[in-house]
């Protein structure tokens, strides 16, 4: 089979088309014939680097795709149904790639691979986050990176989920725009120093997926005594810069959200979720462009870029 393999961190240009056998189903798992694999910035951090893996390895974590085999302990009627699912950290940029069985789910009739990519993942995390949140009903609710792939579910989901006010932050004017067609009441540059200044000091819920220093301003701006931050992303590649003490001083809980137990429930009760969501038109994916596998180079060009809005999808 055609695969995507890294055997040396560095840029885009690691990224080799190679050929290797066909993976097999351990035990728990099924092995996915692909027809859409997603591409993330997660995944070009590891190609960097920056999140380190065992090299040499095939890339990709999410991929949708017809189940051809299945493993020890895992029902055999699953061959020939549509799933999508997440490797659980690398293989999916291959034309076969094999997952645990508990972090796929079926595609519902009516929902392509290329959707349920764009949306799976993403919009289960976002589903994930909003159910943790707790939202009380007219709270404020800032969502960081609007214009991500996570940032855009989380936009669509919160008013309906009883979000009062919404504030995004996002980049370029493209990516501010899209932040408020999908709900942002204001949207502010994160590029821009001492963005956090904007926020006011009456957030109730903030969605931390960007980390870095501008996380102690955000801390600043909840709500004291009820604000909360749900940590669940480092976009610029480096954890929040806050304190117990940062907390202290505002009466704010922090969640992280990651983890066993929050996987768990993200690909057991949300991913089903957000496919029933795509099938009945109450999410909609957000698919930024579809890529030849033989592309992934491009796709991680594009994604660490950041000019794509939606979801960078690979067709085997």
């Amino acid at each position: 089979m055609r695969a995507i393999m890294v055997h040396e961190h560095g840029g885009p240009e690691v990224l080799t088309l190679t050929d290797l056998p066909e993976p097999e189903a351990g035990p728990g798992q099924v092995v996915v014939r692909a027809e859409a694999i997603g591409v993330s910035v997660v995944e070009a951090h590891m190609r960097a680097g920056i999140l380190p893996i065992p090299l040499p390895a095939v890339l990709g974590v999410e991929a949708a795709g017809q189940v051809v085999a299945v493993g020890e302990g895992v029902d055999p009627a699953l061959v020939g149904t549509a799933v999508a699912g997440v490797t659980g950290g690398a293989g999916a940029y291959a034309e076969f790639a094999a997952m645990p069985v508990a972090m796929t789910a079926p595609i519902p009739a009516g929902v392509s691979a290329v959707d349920a990519v764009a949306a799976g993942a993403a919009g289960a995390v976002a589903l994930g986050l909003i159910h943790k949140a707790a939202l009380r009903g007219g709270e404020t609710v800032l969502v960081e990176a609007g214009a991500s792939n996570v940032g855009g579910y989380l936009l669509q989901l919160a008013r309906e989920f009883g979000a009062g006010r919404i504030l995004a932050t996002a980049g370029a004017e493209g990516k501010r725009e899209l932040a408020r067609s999908l709900g942002a009441d204001v949207v502010i540059d994160h590029r821009q120093d001492g963005w956090t200044a904007e926020l006011g000091d009456a957030i109730d819920v903030a969605f931390e997926s960007i980390g870095g220093a501008s996380a102690r301003g955000v801390i600043e701006a909840l709500t004291p005594g009820t604000g909360r931050m749900l940590y669940y992303g480092r976009l610029s590649g480096e954890a929040p810069a806050i304190t117990p003490d940062d907390l202290l001083g505002r009466g704010a809980t922090l969640v992280g959200c990651s983890g066993p137990a929050w996987f768990a429930e993200v690909f057991t009760v949300r991913y089903p979720e957000v496919f029933a969501r795509l099938a009945d038109g109450r999410t909609k994916a957000a698919v930024g462009l579809t890529l030849p596998l033989a592309d992934a180079a491009e796709a991680h060009r594009l994604v660490e870029s950041r000019g794509v809005t939606g979801k960078i999808v690979l067709i085997p």
